[in-house]
């Protein structure tokens, strides 16, 4: 099945990448097809050209994933593959023995998480971090990625607890349609943009199933309520109703067919995202009602006619703005949808009150057109961002779990990808911002930390360059002068700042950084930031005021008059917060700007990122036109060139990401030490644990230094062993190096040991001294699975134990044939010492595979069983005395 999705292609792809290997076929003579490699850290060389030559021929062949060393590479393919994310490939995936070996999918790192959490090795908390440009394919990763947890992190026990776990499930995947409705637009690079970021906590037991979840958002573009870019749209929601509404509705909402409202831009456009039933369906799951969604609608419907009123210039300065001809029917449908008294409402708009002066007293004073019009889409933006804030409370209460349900969570995080648009403002300065810090936190977690590792350890490495952007973050927030800091601080002096005059001090005060640049040809003020994935010009006109983000104390009185139930909510009227909005003379608290709360969530953003796991998903975007079987080399290009791929493939493939304490490596891998001492009649040291248990701290670490160079000398040697049972030619070096505190693996170190017969082979050589009078050719004949005895399995070790006995054949069980547990037997037919057992059950408990421990196993052997209960009671298991039968420990 893995073949048939991730391997073959059909029809134009298929023929596109048959005439690329065409091309290619003298790149690399000898090698295997550059679409047959799964992992970019196998390309040589590693080079821009050559990852740019492979990435393209998977993509021709219709093969969208590929690792590259710690980080998984997400190729978006722009068209539907629903059998590449079904739930019998996730249940694939997760029943797979090493999901490492399959063809690379973002079902391998769910399932790596998934496993960490049940490994429970610090950090155990995971953290997957989805990265990209806009368009690249983020949303729907992480909406996958949901799927596959919802999937297999679902083993109830009984009728009643499935049932509660499936309606978790379904409240949590139930979210994402709700949040992407109210949070992602239209925009020119993505049919589906998120406009806001979002961390998602999925919550898990002591059992490793998940019990909640959480949602924690960021920065949501709240002006694009009012204010759209050309050729773009406003959030989904609004096309949804004015699409999917029925003839009551419509009528109740008043949004008769073919109405034209100001912010409802490009209707003509009929996108995937628009289906009103959809959203409706998942709001019900999460708890919202009918009723409330029917007044969460009409509010949205207020809003489109709120934009329908226009101003027309008065020709007195001292007299409000006059209304158009065509605004007063828009000016009553609104109040009339928000519940709002229309006169009051027409008179904040139109009229700004001024408190001033000790006594602080009112003055009123009319607005200009332009002022009207800012108000307007000031009251429209306050609504908006509230009722997202409320649906994301109402869908925490209903999926996040109780504190003490749960132990462990893995997290998803989602964000704005980078953005640079002909007019970039304060919005895509903090989205990219955000980007910086991720960039860095991926600097800072693998590409720094791994290099200093290995020359803090002493390990031999030749360091690799790699782009570091914390110029950049100086930049932009550094201390004590940074684009951030100067743009608060013109908040903060409460005068009018003009757009040149904004341009010049970040110039004259930044003009030493290296990431600060000036479009000499640009007409209009603004600054260029030469960020990591490019630079990018910013308009400094608006900046400030949008930090500023002002709310008039009077429109917020105004809302708070509202008879709507939903408003009312929105709004509360509380004596608190109207203090807060109304200070007074030398008591006025500093101005809270949109800077510095974004800022602010970004730290604790990554504080949670920093006490966990992290795992890389990069997607990538072939082609800015969202085009099928579309690959254009100079946009993957400097996608990659920004991301710094090239240097985390080149740290991953001469790396050692596997890094174990000595004591524990010497607990984990003492048995091999041991298992050579039996068949060599040379000295070696003993055992940390042997001896008397009152020796000093100088002498213990001496042992275990003793113990982990006789390990680590005794590897070559087995090795070497292993290849004699199979394919000498396989047989390669053992990868492994001892630093100052942590001994340093490959994963294929690691594989081989666990899993390709190192172990298997001296469990074998003991077998055949233990008295049995078979040898290892024939013990080899009996550990090897039969033809409906499934291979030995990883899941054995915490999920499948309980099924290990009964996947044994029946007629074995029953008769005790050569592949049946009572056929393990001494000389005379005597059952196998506790001792002569003991020494293979350390294999099997090392090598974590019970499908051995069914072949060991005497019946009966009550001093065995109950030798083994003793040290591992505490691991979930139990042996009884009279059955060979392993069950979890209840």
């Amino acid at each position: 099945m893995l073949q048939q999705v991730n391997g073959h292609s059909s029809g134009s792809g298929a023929q596109g990448g048959e005439s690329l290997r065409e091309d290619l076929q003298e790149f690399l003579s000898g090698e295997a097809p550059l679409h047959q490699l799964d992992d970019l850290t196998k390309v040589n060389p590693v080079t821009l050209e050559t990852v740019l030559r492979c990435l393209q021929a998977r993509y021709a062949a219709d093969t969208f994933y590929t690792n590259a060393g710690c980080t998984l590479v997400a190729l978006n393919p722009f068209k539907p593959v629903p059998q590449l994310y079904s739930p019998a490939l996730m249940r694939e995936y997760h029943a797979a023995p090493q999901p490492q070996k399959l063809k690379p999918h973002i079902f391998t790192v769910g399932e790596q998480t998934y496993r960490n959490v049940k490994s429970l090795i610090e950090p155990v908390n995971q953290s997957i971090i989805v990265s990209g440009e806009s368009g690249a394919g983020k949303t729907w990763t992480s909406r996958c990625l949901m799927k596959f947890y919802a999937v297999v992190a679902a083993s109830p026990t009984s009728q009643e607890s499935h049932k509660i776990a499936e309606r978790i499930e379904q409240r949590i995947l139930n979210s994402n349609p709700v949040m992407e409705a109210f949070g992602n637009a239209c925009t020119l690079r993505n049919n589906n943009s998120s406009r806001f970021g979002k961390f998602i906590q999925l919550q898990l037991n002591r059992a490793q199933q998940m019990t909640g979840a959480a949602v924690q958002t960021y920065l949501l573009e709240k002006t694009r309520v009012a204010c759209q870019a050309s050729s773009e749209r406003n959030f989904h929601i609004f096309y949804q109703i004015c699409k999917g509404a029925s003839m009551d509705e419509r009528l109740q909402w008043h949004l008769p067919e073919g109405a034209a409202f100001f912010w409802l831009p490009n209707p003509e456009r009929t996108l995937e995202e628009d289906c009103f039933k959809v959203t409706r369906e998942a709001m019900l799951h999460l708890g919202i009602d009918t009723t409330a969604q029917n007044n969460i609608f009409q509010v949205l419907a207020g809003l489109l006619h709120l934009g329908n009123i226009r101003f027309a210039h008065s020709e007195d300065e001292a007299q409000p703005c006059h209304l158009t001809s065509d605004a007063k029917c828009s000016l009553r449908t609104s109040a009339l949808l928000l519940q709002l008294p229309e006169d009051p409402l027409l008179e904040t708009l139109r009229i700004r009150t001024i408190r001033a002066g000790r006594q602080q007293q009112v003055f009123r004073k009319p607005c200009s057109r332009a002022e009207c019009d800012t108000r307007r889409d000031c009251v429209a933006k306050l609504v908006y961002a509230r009722l997202f804030d409320w649906l994301v409370s109402v869908i925490n209460s209903s999926i996040c779990a109780d504190p003490a349900s749960w132990t462990t969570f893995i997290g998803l995080l989602d964000v704005y990808g980078f953005e640079s648009f002909p007019n970039n403002s304060l919005e895509q300065l903090c989205i990219n911002y955000a980007n910086e810090k991720l960039q860095q936190h991926f600097v800072a977690h693998y590409l720094r930390a791994q290099q200093e590792e290995y020359a803090v350890e002493g390990l031999e490495w030749s360091f690799v360059n790699y782009q570091d952007n914390q110029t950049c973050l100086d930049l932009i927030e550094g201390s004590p002068i940074s684009i951030c800091s100067l743009i608060n601080e013109e908040c903060r002096l409460n005068r009018p700042s003009s757009a040149a005059q904004l341009q010049t001090r970040i110039e004259s005060a930044l003009a030493g950084s290296p990431r600060l640049g000036h479009n000499k040809l640009s007409r209009e003020p603004s600054f260029v930031v030469l960020h990591y994935a490019g630079p990018v010009q910013y308009h400094t006109a608006g900046l400030v005021e949008k930090n500023k983000d002002p709310v008039p104390p009077e429109l917020t009185g105004l809302l708070q008059q509202s008879q709507d139930p939903l408003l009312k909510v929105l709004f509360p009227t509380d004596p608190e917060e109207k203090a807060q909005e109304e200070p007074s003379g030398q008591s006025r608290a500093p101005v809270l700007t949109v800077v510095s709360k974004f800022k602010a969530s970004l730290e604790q953003l990554l504080q949670v990122l920093h006490c966990t796991t992290p795992h890389y998903i990069r997607c990538i975007k072939p082609n800015s036109q969202g085009q099928a079987h579309s690959f254009l080399q100079e946009e993957v290009l400097s996608q990659l060139e920004a991301c710094g791929l090239v240097e985390t493939i080149h740290i991953s493939a001469a790396g050692f990401p596997i890094r174990i304490p000595h004591r524990n490596f010497v607990e984990r891998y003492e048995v091999l030490r041991r298992l050579c001492a039996r068949t060599s009649s040379g000295p070696h040291s003993p055992s940390p644990a042997e001896g008397h248990s009152e020796r000093s701290p100088c002498t213990e670490a001496a042992t275990l230094q003793a113990v982990l160079q006789d390990i680590l000398h005794t590897l070559p040697t087995l090795t070497q062993a292993a290849a004699t049972l199979g394919d000498p030619a396989k047989a390669t070096p053992a990868p492994v190096h001892c630093g100052k505190t942590k001994v340093f693996m490959t994963d294929s170190m690691v594989s081989w040991l666990m899993v390709r017969g190192v172990l298997r082979s001296q469990l074998l050589a003991l077998l055949s001294t233990t008295g049995s009078g078979t040898t290892s050719g024939q013990w080899e004949e009996r550990l090897r699975p039969s033809a409906d005895t499934p291979s030995p399995s990883w899941s054995f070790w915490n999920t499948d134990a309980p099924r290990c006995w009964s996947s044994v054949p029946a007629a074995s069980r029953a008769a005790g044939g050569d592949t049946g547990i009572a056929s393990r037997r001494g000389r005379g037919g005597r059952p196998c010492s506790s001792r002569q057992v003991g020494g293979a059950w350390a294999c099997v408990k090392t090598l974590r595979d019970l499908s051995f421990l069914q072949n060991l196993m005497p019946r009966p052997c009550p001093s065995l069983s109950t030798w083994m209960a003793r040290p591992y009671g505490a691991l979930g298991f139990e042996f009884q005395p009279t059955s060979p039968i392993v069950s979890p420990v209840q």
